[in-house]
């Protein structure tokens, strides 16, 4: 599909946006869109801590934990990353309020199917549509949540809320262990996902109220309505009397923006950046993936625990939260190179010590979960920065696309070859083999710091049409 141009128009929208001050207007965007990661952190602890349960005779599925931590991981991630593509695309094109709507009824319905599942073919498949809603978000969601919250917070306000998965990872973890314990095999797991459903609804009436992203208003021909939100938002948190911004943007209003101007903006003005994004996509995807599918198949297999598992996985989902929530500000402050690079090289070369005190055998259930919990509170902030850095640093039109396309090439890499491979080498249950699964994980997180060192963007603090020109962008 070709560009439309529809008309030239000034704006001063975006100066506006970022000189608001912070107000419980911003704490509805962040309740309202950013809980949707608490759901992506709920359903894939619950899978993993449910696993060993699954697999049990008389739970209703014929499948075995390999299945569950490999195959169906497998298939949720790749569910997620065709969702991110599919609904990017549609959210720039149709704009971020309709699609953040949409991806989360997709995900409602998905999980209340998996709920009923009868056949290991029906818990696959919708385990992979649940999975697409989520990808989905993941593109509608951190799109509006950048271009709605002021620059100069922008930083720590996308770390913590994408480090958020750990708060529904923390509570599906500890969910679970009554759950296993107190209900019938075949009933516990069932309910799991109807709680998921739950929350759903809650972050559903919520969402309601969170309007369209005026930039995207403005660059599609709705200058007039992009305007009045802003009024109105300023009226909300009470300040009509702000000073007008000096600073406007000339824009080539436009009603789509083509698939070869998209991939142009990508691989031939931003080939660093493309770089850049790739490489902590794939990075954080490795890390998380050979641990985050699979800790209840490693506390089963070496360790003998199947039902208490929950309250592993809750210590790890803690440390994982805090990271981001006490190093996010540091994102905004001491800049976005030195603490991405740091966190990223950081937390690969704790892994690397983990896999090693692991293979000597010097670990048991309590003190691998400790060790994970140091790595992941440092790995945490700098897997939630991956998703900060691709959504500021190219063109607004291009921006959900963005995410979408490093989100669902980076997650496929470690996403579906990550549980396949890791759970593999856990199954052995020979020690060296998950060691090495933890040394990948750490090698590859490494790599990627590197590649921040070299080409990472200072966009701290900096407006988004200053980091990377709308590609509507008047000469």
């Amino acid at each position: 599909m070709s560009d439309v141009e529809t008309g030239t128009i000034t704006t001063k929208v975006p100066a506006r946006l970022d000189r608001l001050p912070w107000s419980r207007w911003h704490w509805m965007i962040v309740i309202g869109l950013g809980t949707v990661w608490i759901l992506d952190g709920l359903e894939v602890t619950i899978v993993g801590n449910l696993s060993a349960q699954l697999a049990k005779p008389g739970s209703g599925l014929d499948i075995t934990q390999t299945q569950v931590a490999g195959t169906a991981a497998a298939l949720y991630v790749a569910g997620a990353c065709l969702g991110a593509l599919f609904f990017g695309w549609l959210t720039d094109r149709f704009g971020r309020k309709k699609l953040f709507i949409i991806t989360l009824v997709v995900y409602l319905v998905a999980t209340l199917l998996t709920a009923f599942s009868f056949s290991a073919w029906w818990f696959f498949l919708f385990r992979f549509m649940t999975g697409f809603g989520i990808g989905g978000e993941y593109a509608a969601i951190n799109s509006a949540i950048d271009e709605l919250i002021p620059s100069r917070h922008r930083g720590r306000i996308d770390i913590i809320i994408n480090g958020s998965y750990w708060l529904g990872a923390a509570g599906g973890a500890l969910l679970t262990v009554p759950l296993l314990n107190d209900l019938p095999v075949n009933i516990g797991w069932r309910v799991a996902f109807g709680l998921g459903v739950v929350l759903g609804l809650a972050i559903l009436l919520v969402r309601r109220h969170v309007p369209e992203s005026p930039r995207w208003l403005f660059i599609h021909g709705r200058d007039r309505e992009a305007e009045q939100l802003v009024d109105d938002i300023e009226h909300q948190i009470g300040r009509d009397d702000l000073p007008e911004p000096e600073q406007s943007i000339t824009i080539h209003q436009r009603k789509s923006i083509g698939f070869v101007r998209i991939a142009h903006t990508m691989v031939a003005l931003y080939p660093k950046r493309t770089v850049l994004g790739l490489s902590l996509f794939i990075g954080q995807a490795f890390l998380y993936n050979a641990i985050t599918f699979g800790y209840a198949q490693i506390l089963s297999t070496f360790f003998k625990i199947d039902t208490h598992t929950g309250y592993y996985f809750a210590v790890i989902a803690i440390g994982n939260f805090l990271g981001p929530l006490l190093l996010g500000p540091l994102f905004d402050t001491v800049g976005r190179v030195p603490m991405i690079s740091s966190t990223y090289i950081g937390s690969g070369v704790l892994l690397l010590g983990t896999a090693w005190l692991f293979n000597e055998g010097m670990l048991n259930a309590v003190t691998l979960t400790a060790c994970w919990s140091v790595v992941l509170f440092v790995a945490s902030a700098g897997a939630s920065s991956a998703y900060l850095t691709v959504s500021e640093i190219f063109p607004m039109e291009t921006r959900a696309m963005a995410i979408a396309f490093f989100f669902a090439v980076g997650t496929a890499a470690g996403g579906i070859a990550g549980p396949l491979v890791f759970s593999s080498l856990v199954e052995s249950g020979v020690p060296g083999d998950t060691a090495l699964a933890f040394s990948i994980g750490g090698i590859i997180m490494i790599a990627a710091g590197l590649v921040e060192v070299f080409l990472g963007v200072k966009a701290e603090r900096r407006g988004l049409e200053d980091i990377a020109a709308p590609l509507s962008t008047a000469s």
